[in-house]
C-alpha cells in the first residue's frame, strides 16, 4: 500500500474505533441520548450527522486558503449551517414521520461539537483527501455509536429491531430503556465496555512488543 494511501486508510479507521467520537472523545452526547430510544431514528440522526460533517470538511478543505483566519469560526458555522438546512428540508420531504420523532434536535447539529471541532483541527489544516476520509471515518464512528445505543435499547425497551418484532407477544419490555435513565445505563455500559476492549488490545501490544524485543 502506497504512502498516500495508507495514510487515508489510518485517518477513515481512527474515527471507528481508536478516536470514536463517541466512545473515545466522549462527543456529541445530547443527541446521542435524546433519540436513540429507537434503531431507526438513531440511524437517521447519524446518516444526517455523516453528510453533514463529510460535506463541510470537504468545502472547508478546498476553500481555506481563501477564509480570513479572523472570521474562520464564523464561516465554518454558516457553511454547517447549509448544509444543516439541507438535509433539516430533505428529511422533512422524504421521510416526515422521522423528522417529526427527531424534531429540533436535527437543526442542533450545527451546535454538535464534533462537527466544527473536526473543521477546526482537521479539514482546515490538511488537504482535501485526508479531510474527506478524516470526515467519512469520524461520521461512521458517529452513526456506529448511535446505531449501537438505539439497537440495544430498542430490543430490551420494545422486543424489537427496526420495528421488527424478535422475542413474540410473550416478551416483557423493559420500558425504562427507552426512557432517558435507560440511555445514561446504556451509554455507560457501552463506555465500560469500550475501554475494556481498549485496554485489552493495549496491553496485547505490548506483550508482543516485549516478545518482540526478547527474541533480537
Amino acid at each position: 500500500m502506497s504512502k498516500p494511501r495508507a495514510d487515508a486508510y489510518q485517518e477513515f479507521i481512527k474515527g471507528l474505533w481508536r478516536e470514536n467520537p463517541v466512545f473515545a472523545q466522549v462527543l456529541g452526547m445530547c443527541p446521542m441520548l435524546a433519540v436513540t430510544n429507537s434503531a431507526v431514528n438513531a440511524l437517521a440522526m447519524g446518516g444526517a450527522t455523516f453528510f453533514v460533517l463529510v460535506a463541510s470538511s470537504l468545502l472547508v478543505a478546498t476553500l481555506k486558503r481563501w477564509i480570513p483566519r479572523q472570521v474562520r469560526i464564523s464561516t465554518y458555522v454558516i457553511i454547517i449551517a447549509t448544509f444543516v438546512t439541507v438535509t433539516d428540508y430533505t428529511l422533512q420531504a422524504l421521510i416526515p414521520e422521522i423528522h417529526k420523532e427527531l424534531g429540533a434536535f436535527i437543526p442542533l447539529i450545527v451546535a454538535n461539537c464534533l462537527i466544527l471541532g473536526r473543521q477546526e483541527s482537521f479539514a482546515s489544516r490538511q488537504p482535501v483527501r485526508l479531510a474527506l476520509m478524516d470526515a467519512a471515518g469520524m461520521g461512521a464512528g458517529f452513526l456506529f455509536a448511535l446505531l449501537a445505543l438505539g439497537s440495544v435499547r430498542e430490543v430490551l425497551g420494545e422486543g424489537a429491531w427496526f420495528g421488527i418484532d424478535l422475542f413474540g407477544p410473550g416478551f416483557e419490555p423493559w420500558v425504562i430503556m427507552i426512557l432517558p435513565p435507560g440511555g445514561f445505563l446504556t451509554l455507560g455500559l457501552l463506555l465500560l465496555l469500550f475501554s475494556w476492549i481498549a485496554e485489552r488490545r493495549q496491553r496485547l501490544a505490548e506483550r508482543l512488543a516485549e516478545l518482540e524485543t526478547q527474541t533480537r
